[in-house]
């Protein structure tokens, strides 16, 4: 049971990685490539940060239950 559990917490911890990293790298190649070259005004450049704010949000929630769950593995 506990070797389930470990792996639960390993597999979601890995999600959390690939979510914020996958959030940094499309963010930083929208901001810094795609807009200026197509020329996007700077109002989409707020849409990418807010999409990026977004997905930050959402690891930061599962860092939390991440957190809930190695609590809960310790006990």
């Amino acid at each position: 049971m506990s070797s389930e559990r470990d792996q639960a917490i390993a597999k979601k911890g890995q999600h959390i990685a690939v979510v914020i990293a996958v959030t940094i790298s499309v963010w930083l190649v929208l901001t810094l490539f795609v807009g200026p070259m197509v020329g996007l005004p700077g109002r989409y450049a707020l849409l990418f940060d807010f999409a990026a704010l977004a997905g930050m949000i959402y690891a930061l929630v599962n860092i939390f239950q991440l957190w809930r769950m190695r609590q809960d593995n310790q006990r």
